[in-house]
């Protein structure tokens, strides 16, 4: 317990002298001398130049050792893997993306391409590839199973297993807005904030909730599918087998389908830019859509961050200004300024950073355990 709550603090607070790690954390110089030298000895930390003396000896400085091993953070998207290769602040050392093909049926293959590519980027360090982490679009329950991936077309049901096996590190396999959610709040938009809700807007709508600075997955691991909400209880059948599902109405492939066919996000942007009439009430109709669901969001949570993932909000700040419009026609007027809507920080890496950090966390709580 001390050697965590010492790290803890290290990571938190370096570089950082052994006096004052005592003083914060309430433990005696020789309990702090003992741990410190466990932690140096296994690499996790080392000593840099003297720091500032207020009178006497000028103390050595512990800092973290953030590049004493890497991780890999891949996240599934319907079209394309995102994967990222980070140290262990999740400081991203290398990104790549790579586009699924309409023939893919089987996911591994790609994932190992993905994987291979950063590992060959991997600099050298104590303990190497520490773990892995792949998020999906779909349910996910607790003993991370896959139940339910309803929009994408490889199979990712052995994956987990294959990918232990194939680089004998732990896997992790997560909701792919969980891991969003988990990403921003280490890294993102939501650091400071200890109630938040991140939404993803893509070929689904996808929701993870972080409450008390966790990450609440329900009791099977299924919590946060507001995209599987009925908005419309007579609306069309989605892939889920519901009717009127909310991301059959504000999902970024509606935006595309239905209301803006032939854009892109470029061209959208260019549209705004020169207030083009036709192009503006479309995409104010979608963002109705989107401000109807996060309505309900707020009801149910009353967080204090909405953050939003997705390629059109973070390319026009109008976007997000019409949604923040749909929501306060709607929402009860207490609660319709308690709330801060913001584009992700983590933008497309969101997911991917999120598996990365799990598989830190992980690691990190094991080398305390030894």
């Amino acid at each position: 317990m001390n050697k965590t709550v010492l790290l803890n603090e290290i990571i938190r607070s370096y570089p950082i002298s052994r006096a004052k790690l005592s003083e914060v954390t309430g433990l005696n110089k020789s309990t702090v001398s003992a741990q410190i030298g466990v932690l140096l000895d296994e690499e996790l930390i080392f000593e840099i130049g003297q720091g500032h003396s207020s009178g006497g000896r000028r103390p050595v400085m512990l800092v973290f050792n953030q590049q004493a091993g890497f991780t890999i953070g891949v996240d599934l998207g319907v079209k394309a893997i995102n994967a990222v290769l980070t140290d262990l602040k999740g400081n991203v050392i290398e990104s790549l993306t790579t586009e699924w093909a309409e023939t893919d049926e089987d996911a591994e293959p790609k994932v190992r391409e993905a994987i291979d590519a950063l590992l060959a980027n991997m600099p050298s360090s104590p303990y190497g590839l520490i773990g892995i982490g792949v998020s999906v679009p779909g349910l996910i329950n607790r003993e991370q199973e896959v139940v339910f991936v309803p929009n994408l077309r490889p199979d990712v049901t052995g994956l987990k297993h294959a990918l232990e096996n194939g680089y004998d590190v732990p896997v992790n396999l997560e909701n792919e807005a969980n891991a969003g959610a988990y990403g921003e709040r280490r890294f993102g938009a939501g650091k400071d904030h200890e109630e938040m809700i991140f939404v993803s807007l893509g070929t689904g709508v996808g929701t993870g909730i972080i409450l008390h600075g966790e990450l609440y997955r329900g009791e099977e691991g299924f919590a946060g599918e507001f995209g599987h909400m009925s908005i419309e209880y007579n609306g069309p059948k989605c892939t889920c087998g519901n009717r009127g599902c909310w991301e059959l109405y504000a999902s970024e492939k509606v935006l595309w389908d239905k209301y803006l066919p032939g854009h892109t996000v470029d061209t959208l942007q260019q549209s705004l830019q020169a207030n083009e009439a036709s192009v503006l009430n479309e995409l104010q109709k979608w963002c109705f859509y989107v401000g109807v669901g996060l309505n309900t969001v707020l009801n149910v949570y009353n967080p204090k961050v909405i953050i939003i993932q997705s390629r059109v909000i973070e390319s026009h700040p109008m976007v997000l200004n019409m949604i923040r419009t749909a929501i306060s026609s709607r929402v009860y007027t207490q609660a319709d300024h308690a709330f801060e809507l913001v584009p992700s920080k983590l933008s497309d890496h969101a997911s991917a950073i999120g598996m990365a950090s799990l598989a830190i966390e992980q690691f990190l709580q094991r080398r305390m355990m030894q």
